[in-house]
């Protein structure tokens, strides 16, 4: 398993990985296939990549997802399932995609409740209110943020608007905000 800020480069740097039952990259915001590389679709070997979640400043969850590439071997994929749940976290496989699975769908969800909050559909306090009683989610999305991090979500939506070039994905006004004061 390569680890931390570097993982790629000693990924890269490493020989004879071939005879490994599996070979773990731990990924940003990025693909796999930027360590990799992609051909035609054709893509993949015994090598996967791993994000553990954490949601900005918030302490990292259990989650880990785990990313293949179309021809992945599935004895690497099990391998690596299994590693990673032998050291206590819960595995969710995913497809390699920019942001995976939980930040591709919660990032759009927390930059329209800025949006809106910009507009002043409502206020912080109402709207988040009106998500945890309307839909009986334990937090709402403005209390959600400003717990873990506006500058943090700005970076991770500019990562994922640049790689996607979707709309939703663009930093919301606010935390383009937080971000500016942040880097003062």
């Amino acid at each position: 398993m390569f680890i931390g800020e570097h993982a790629a480069k000693a990924y890269r740097a490493a020989v004879e990985l071939d005879a490994c039952p599996f070979v773990a990259i731990e990924l940003g915001a990025e693909c796999l296939g930027v360590h990799t590389g992609e051909d035609r679709g054709h893509e993949g070997s015994n090598v996967v990549g791993f994000a553990r979640y954490r949601m900005g400043r918030g302490d990292p969850t259990p989650l880990v997802e785990l990313v293949r590439q179309p021809q992945t071997s599935e004895t690497a994929v099990a391998a690596a399932r299994a590693a990673l749940e032998a050291a206590g976290l819960k595995v969710a496989v995913c497809g390699d995609f920019p942001g995976r699975i939980v930040d591709r769908l919660i990032r759009p969800y927390l930059n329209a409740a800025l949006r809106r909050l910009d507009e002043r559909l409502a206020s912080a306090e109402d709207l988040d209110k009106t998500l945890c009683l309307g839909l009986g989610y334990p937090e709402g999305p403005i209390s959600l943020l400003q717990k873990t991090g506006l500058a943090e979500h700005h970076d991770v939506t500019l990562a994922l608007y640049q790689a996607l070039g979707q709309e939703p994905y663009a930093p919301a006004r606010r935390a383009q905000v937080a971000k500016a004061i942040a880097t003062r």
